[in-house]
């Protein structure tokens, strides 16, 4: 009977945990969030970085991993699709309301393996809607992402592209 019921209610458990903000200080001091910022949501990330084989800008001999764009998916803390995170960087609510973000402070990632931490100020460039509000946007617990090795690009290889899986979750603030 007791397993029954916690059957029954594990998953309520689990969307309460994760419709739960995370803490504001559980990242390093130049990511938090500006004072008088409140947190909105946070959204999971599921999708890949893609990354093109090319010639370094000021080497042109040399070959390396250039990271072009993000392609996701942004979910609640249901799973329920709620909109895509892509090159702008921009992420675009299924309301039509749409970000692009500008990077204001990084960190490296704790996890081995994943790109790093973001701090991003945002303007919305869409219609009014879920994300009209936000102010700025934390990308924290990364997991994979980084460019391939770099024996994978060579001269030979040179307008090939990767695309690398990743996570992420994006924490969305807003002014108070």
């Amino acid at each position: 009977m007791f397993q029954h019921r916690l059957a029954l209610i594990a998953p309520v458990l689990l969307a309460t945990a994760c419709a739960t903000p995370a803490p504001a200080d559980d990242v390093p001091p130049p990511l938090r969030a500006a004072q008088g910022e409140r947190l909105l949501t946070v959204l999971l990330a599921k999708g890949v970085q893609i990354y093109e084989c090319r010639a370094k800008a000021d080497e042109p001999d040399v070959v390396e991993w250039a990271f072009i764009a993000p392609e996701a998916e942004l979910l609640d803390a249901r799973g329920q699709r709620v909109g895509k995170h892509y090159g702008g960087p921009s992420w675009e609510s299924t309301d039509g309301s749409k970000l692009v973000g500008a990077v204001k402070a990084r960190a490296e990632a704790p996890e081995d393996g994943a790109i790093p931490w973001l701090l991003l100020s945002t303007k919305s460039v869409g219609a009014a809607g879920a994300f009209s509000g936000v102010s700025s946007i934390q990308r924290v617990n990364t997991l994979g992402g980084v460019a391939p090795p770099a024996g994978g690009c060579t001269t030979a290889s040179l307008g090939k592209t990767e695309r690398v899986g990743y996570t992420a979750d994006y924490r969305l603030w807003g002014k108070s």
